[in-house]
């Protein structure tokens, strides 16, 4: 299952479904207010609505990849039903330590007071060239599948009151958690992103962290053939492969 992250949505997974598809069931959704979801985008709620998908597709286990602001979500999943996850991907990781409702290198603040002051256009433009949205590929296609999710974002946690996230059960057991985790990045990530992952490896059992070269914090864009390289020997290792396509 492949969760994407902010402004995002499922067709960031374009380069990897058509990779690896032959090997996998693959299951991509619209997070809420994302793509083709409607609602307000509301990562407390991300955890029920995996968890809503699973039971609607009678999923009895599920490998998770879970991007960016996508991974809260999927870490929430894990900590409330592990035994239905055989394993996690978690590619370019937020700080866990500062409020998930203001990411810790996403000036939220900024582009809310931008988007409602100059219009969403102006709050797109900003974002595109924000750090964590800047392609190093210069393939065209790749580059023009990002800017479309981009321009397509609605933003409406940045022109309406935000959804009341889902009250914290406390400190997160990552310690607790025992399936197997690849932890991704950029080697051109921001070092924060970097030093996230790093902290989140040491914290989970059963983690293991590795680069995809010459690529930033969209590696299954920058870099897709050794991204999917990476997921392919992981998923292999750990989860069920299917039987039939």
């Amino acid at each position: 299952m492949l969760v994407h992250g902010w402004t995002l949505d499922l067709e960031m997974w374009d380069p990897q479904v058509d990779a690896l598809r032959s090997a996998f069931r693959l299951v991509r959704l619209d997070r809420r207010g994302h793509g083709q979801s409607g609602g307000v985008p509301a990562p407390g709620h991300d955890a029920l609505d995996l968890a809503a998908l699973c039971r609607h597709l009678g999923l009895a286990r599920v490998a998770l990849l879970g991007m960016s602001q996508g991974a809260r979500g999927v870490l929430g999943f894990v900590a409330a039903d592990p035994a239905r996850v055989s394993c996690l991907v978690l590619d370019g990781v937020p700080d866990f330590d500062v409020d998930p409702g203001a990411e810790d290198d996403v000036p939220i603040a900024h582009y809310r007071a931008l988007a409602r002051a100059a219009g969403i256009d102006a709050f797109r433009r900003a974002w595109a060239a924000h750090p964590l949205m800047r392609l190093r590929t210069t393939d065209p296609h790749r580059r023009a599948l990002l800017q479309a999710m981009i321009d397509r974002y609605p933003a409406r946690d940045l022109l309406q009151a935000a959804v009341n996230q889902e009250p914290s059960a406390g400190a997160d057991p990552f310690e607790t958690f025992r399936v197997p985790a690849l932890l991704i990045n950029g080697a051109c990530d921001l070092p924060r992103r970097l030093e996230a992952a790093a902290r989140l490896g040491r914290r989970l059992p059963a983690a293991e962290h590795a680069l995809v070269p010459d690529a930033g914090h969209l590696p299954n864009l920058d870099n897709p053939g050794h991204y999917e390289a990476l997921c392919r020997a992981f998923l292999t290792r750990h989860a069920t492969v299917a039987t039939s396509s």
